[in-house]
Order: C-alpha cells, then structure tokens, then sequence
C-alpha cells in the first residue's frame, strides 16, 4: 500500500472540489488515489498556514500569498510540495522555495482557447455595447442612441504576449478580418502566420484595440501606465485578461476620464486579492479605484472567469494531480518550477521583458 500523503488544497470553491475529486477519481495511479484531499474554503496566507499542519503538500490559486514567511511556515510544519493550479507563479517565492527544498510545479497552460475566447466577448461587448443594450432591453428601451460600435473587420489589433492564449487569440482575430500586431521579446513563427511583431511603442500607437496575454513579473509590472497609455491610438480599447497588476489603475482611470482611451475590459484587477472569487453584494466596498472604475460606461468589469469552463476546470484538475504523482514518483515533472533544491525557472530569464 502506497504510504498515506495529504494534500492541503486552499482557496477552494464548490467547482474544484468537484473537479479535483473526479480527476482524483479517474487517476490511473494507485498513489493518487490514496491521497488524502483536505479543502480549506479560506486562500493560504501568513494568517492561514498554520491551516497546513499535518499535509504533506498545499495546492494552491491565483490570490493565495505564498511570501518567503509563509512558505517558513510551511516548511517547518512539513510541508514539501506546492502544487499551483494556475499558469502565474507570481504569488510565490521561488527564490525561498528554492531555499527550502520545496518543490513547486504548475499547470502552465490549460485550454487557451477559454482564455482568448473569453477576452475577444469582452473586447467585443464594449465595442459594440452590448452589456448596455441588455440592461436597456430589459427596461423596455429600445433607442440606440449611444450603442453605436465599431466593426472589427479591417482594425488593428495589438496583442501583447504571444504564448499559447496569445496566439489562441490572433487565430480567433484572424478569422474576423483583423490586422494583427504583436510585441513579444521572444518572437515565435506560430504568430508570423497571423501577423507582424513590432515595439511596444509601435504597437500601442497603431492599434485599434490592445489585448495583455503576458505574466506579471516585476519587469511587466504596470506595463501599461501613464506613459504607455500616452502612446496608445486615442480612443484605442484595451482588454486585460492576464493578470491584474500589469495595468496601473489610476493610470486607465486619468485616461477614461480625459477620454483618451476609448474603452476598458478588465477580467483582472491589480487589487482582486481580498475581493474576487467571494460575493460582497451585500458589503459596502472600500476600494475606490476599483468602484470608480464601475461608473464608466465604456468599463467593462469581471471577476477573473476567462479560465472558467468545463474543459479548463478538467485539465487543471488533472494536470494538478499528475504534477503531484511526478513528485511521489520522483520522475522529472515538466511543469516543474523548482525541483531538489534548484530553481528551473528563474524570473529574469522569461519572456517578458517587452
């Protein structure tokens, strides 16, 4: 009999619960399904890792803080493996991971097509309004006054990161007629059969419409601020569904207000760590970037779901677990980011400095 492993999982809704049992469920391997799976409603942070003991790995998401005190914390309570159920790494430490001997590995991708998917009903609800359309419908009012869009067909778009979401979106972009310009330090042939790259600078001042698919890393940190909102086309949509800190709040908020920027999609928001994935409808908010944000009519707001669907949630489950039987096997994990004590993948070596 495989030797009994827990596996703290934080930050969980209903959806992984499901998901990660069933994968768990249909796993070929025997220590997979001898893993105790205990799930903790609450995200993993200095307050909660004493939640911890007892596991022999945490598996975590998007807003869980894994600082180098926390993974202390985890380290010392016994913990010896983190699991990401996400593609950023961006909350944890890998340097102090790396300290540690913690093993940590990700899902690096999982349906890309969700994602691209996902931002291109985004760009195009605010381009042709239709999230304002719905709510006049719904109160009888059928002007049109004020919905007037823009076709997609024969526009500039600027596609900022060319991994796999990046070049889901260019594919879907292509097949409306779109001209496509991409800004990536890494250039890779699979964009050359949709488009050109080019500068930032460049991209930014001819596009139409501009869509972020890189990772936050400090040096893509507020990637899009004063100066290169400055740069952009007037009246040019930009769309985030990468993550929140990439785009610097009251950077956007300066350019909606001088009307500059035409309109706003975010699925991502620089400060969603203590709001996102938790229903505050009855709360009163205390961030007044983000609720100033929601007064514009040209905003589009949502609550980090690009990933959301059947297919992703699927193959996040199991990748997650196959992640973990590489590491009771001691095989070399592709998703690895740190592994016996050696850093695999090191920040300033990505693909991200634009």
């Amino acid at each position: 009999m495989p030797a009994p492993f827990n596996l703290a999982v934080f930050s969980t809704k209903s959806y992984d619960r499901e998901y990660l049992t069933r994968a768990q469920r249909s796993s070929p391997s025997a220590q997979i399904a001898a893993v105790t799976l205990t799930f903790h409603d609450v995200p993993l942070n200095p307050d909660t890792a004493p939640l911890a003991r007892g596991a022999d790995a945490v598996c975590i998401f998007v807003n869980d803080a894994l600082p180098a005190a926390v993974l202390e914390t985890l380290a010392a309570l016994g913990v010896r493996a983190v699991l990401l159920r996400c593609a950023g790494f961006n909350n944890v430490d890998l340097a102090a991971a790396e300290a540690l001997g913690l093993w940590v590995a990700r899902v690096p991708a999982y349906a890309p097509e969700a994602v691209a998917e996902f931002a291109l009903a985004l760009l195009q609800t605010v381009n042709r309004k239709t999230h304002r359309a719905y709510n006049r419908v719904r109160e009888g009012n059928f002007s049109l006054d004020g919905l007037m869009g823009r076709t997609l067909c024969g526009k500039t778009v600027g596609i900022v990161g060319t991994g796999k979401i990046g070049i889901a979106m260019a594919r879907i972009l292509k097949g409306f007629g779109c001209r496509l310009l991409a800004a990536d330090p890494f250039p890779t042939d699979a964009f050359r059969e949709y488009g050109e790259y080019v500068e930032l600078g460049e991209l930014l001042a001819q596009s139409d419409y501009v869509s972020l698919h890189c990772p936050l890393t400090e040096q893509t940190r507020h990637i899009i601020n004063a100066e290169t909102l400055g740069k952009m086309k007037k009246g040019a949509v930009l769309v985030n569904t990468s993550r929140g800190g990439l785009v610097h709040t009251e950077s956007v908020i300066a350019a909606l207000k001088s009307k500059h920027l035409g309109g706003l999609a975010l699925d991502v928001y620089e400060g969603e760590g203590g709001l996102f994935y938790q229903d505050h409808s009855g709360d009163i908010i205390q961030d007044d970037q983000l609720m100033r944000l929601t007064t514009f009519p040209n905003v589009l707001l949502c609550g980090h779901q690009a990933f959301f669907t059947e297919e992703a949630l699927t193959e996040i489950a199991e990748c997650t677990l196959r992640n973990l039987d590489n590491f009771l096997n001691r095989v070399p994990c592709p998703n690895a980011l740190v592994r016996e004590g050696h850093l695999l993948v090191r920040r300033d070596s990505l693909p991200v400095r634009i």
